[in-house]
């Protein structure tokens, strides 16, 4: 039998827009039980290549910045993953928005996911 799939997320908590670009215990993560770590990248422009510390774990990375009022255009998700598959095999990452999608207008978090869709979907 299949053991629980186990997730750990991480987001920044803080309200406002100055968030630290990286999380300093991000390879400790590798150690853990959970299979899957989720991640906000985009709100905090996360230096993807800290990815690569996580060898063993599936990737659930946050590609919307939900702190920005305007959708992303497809290029611009489509960039965001594209860094992150330089260091996780696309088997390992799933995409996922930035915490927070529940506060945006309705209209706005729908055209922040399509570009997500498309960006996926052009890659």
């Amino acid at each position: 039998m299949r053991p629980p799939l186990l997730r750990l997320r991480y987001s920044h908590a803080q309200a406002g827009t100055r968030k630290p670009s990286g999380y300093s215990f991000l390879p400790e993560l590798d150690w853990c039980a959970a299979q899957q770590v989720s991640i906000e990248a985009a709100q905090p422009r996360l230096d993807l290549s800290i990815l690569a510390t996580l060898p063993s774990r599936t990737i659930v990375l946050g590609v919307l910045d939900l702190g920005d009022p305007a959708a992303e255009t497809v290029e611009a998700v489509a960039a965001r993953i594209s860094a992150a598959l330089s260091c996780v095999a696309p088997s390992r990452l799933v995409l996922a928005p930035d915490c927070g999608m529940k506060y945006l207008a309705r209209d706005l978090a729908f055209a922040k996911l399509q570009a997500m869709a498309g960006a996926a979907k052009a890659l």
